[in-house]
């Protein structure tokens, strides 16, 4: 990093969170291929054991195609209440080290350990500090990976799981980005991988290699970040007040429905979820949009932003109906509904406690959003 100070920047990842924390409470689900979910038709895994990734199950998986691939795979019901507890352990642990703390989810964070309130004289020996007081605290694996960014920090902690840290020094940190697949990096998904893979982009050093005036005209503003990265370069500061742009919930029905009062009690719960986040945050929104998908997977949605915050359930609930019931007579049956609050009066702390990764309507499985991938 030229002309400042070299950052110290750790990510700090669990292994298998949901699944390890079911296997750790249940000695039966040791050593066997588990999956966090459920097993109907429409259900959804949201974490799986490592035991079960050797069969190809992952995270967003619908639970009959891990079936398939794996007839043992052991389903247990989500338990996000202990998640959230065992999540709060972990980050107090993080605090000991540092109050640079930037939650990504239930299961990662960022830490700046530059100046890491234990005196450890490195990032290496902070990250082996924290994961063992994780072990020893929780029962439960972490990885790490460090670097002096937190793009480099991010890709490093994936380089050896499970229960493993690996370190990109800023010698080394352009040189290993180009040997990676742009499918690694943060912020290519799947469909920009796929654009990047049709022009002759697939590794890091590919990407390097692609003018400016180029990256601009396939992918627009996303160019500048493009371009840092293919150099390891990353300038955004591990941010403890990071900004909640949105909260929401969504649910998987166990079938396609078309009965109005059906679907109309799912979004009534996917509100009350919300709601209840509102609350315990106290962060209330403007903007409330309902998402729909159909039978076929097409997704629409609708959206409503008011003069004020929504700043009470009733609210909240009624702006949710009147956005679904513009799209009656539904087309086809629908399978998902979600509830999104945005446009906060107000900043939100990334701190605040995340919304469940799962709606509650009965019978439903779920469309996770969780950095359980890992």
């Amino acid at each position: 990093m030229t002309g400042t100070a070299t950052r110290k920047i750790i990510h700090v990842d669990m292994d298998a969170f949901f699944a390890s924390v079911e296997q750790r409470d249940d000695p039966a689900l040791r050593g066997r291929p588990v999956a966090v979910g459920h097993a109907a038709a429409r259900g959804v895994v949201a974490a799986a054991s490592y035991e079960a990734r050797a069969f190809g199950v992952r995270s967003a998986l619908p639970s009959v195609t891990a079936l398939r691939r794996c007839p043992e795979l052991l389903f247990v019901p989500p338990r996000f209440d202990v998640y959230r507890a065992v999540s709060r352990q972990i980050h107090a642990i993080f605090t000991e080290y540092t109050s640079l703390i930037q939650p990504l989810s239930l299961d990662e964070a960022y830490l700046d350990v530059t100046e890491n309130l234990s005196g450890l004289p490195t990032a290496w020996a902070t990250a082996k500090a924290i994961r063992a007081r994780i072990a020893e605290v929780t029962g439960l694996n972490a990885s790490a990976g460090i670097s002096y960014n937190k793009f480099l920090a991010k890709l490093a902690s994936d380089h050896r799981k499970p229960n493993g840290q690996f370190a990109v020094t800023p010698d080394m940190g352009a040189a290993w980005v180009e040997t990676l697949p742009v499918s690694r990096f943060h912020g290519v998904g799947p469909v920009t991988a796929a654009k990047m893979k049709r022009l002759g982009i697939e590794t890091g050093a590919d990407l390097r290699a692609k003018e400016m005036a180029f990256l601009e005209q396939h992918f627009g503003s996303s160019a500048g970040w493009y371009h840092a990265i293919a150099r390891g370069v990353d300038h955004r500061p591990v941010n403890p007040d990071r900004v909640r742009k949105s909260s929401g919930s969504e649910t998987t029905f166990d079938r396609d429905l078309t009965e109005p009062a059906e679907i109309e009690s799912g979004v009534l719960r996917m509100a009350d979820d919300v709601w209840r986040w509102c609350e315990r945050a106290q962060a209330f929104g403007r903007t409330v949009t309902v998402k729909v998908k159909f039978g076929d997977f097409r997704q629409i949605t609708r959206g409503r932003s008011h003069a004020g915050a929504v700043a009470d359930q009733p609210t909240l609930r009624q702006s949710s109906l009147d956005l679904v019931r513009s799209i009656y007579p539904p087309e086809t049956g629908i399978r998902l509904v979600g509830v999104t609050v945005s446009n906060f009066e107000a900043p939100v702390s990334g701190n605040s406690e995340p919304l469940p990764l799962f709606g509650t309507a009965a019978g439903s499985g779920s469309e996770p959003s969780t950095a359980e991938a890992r």
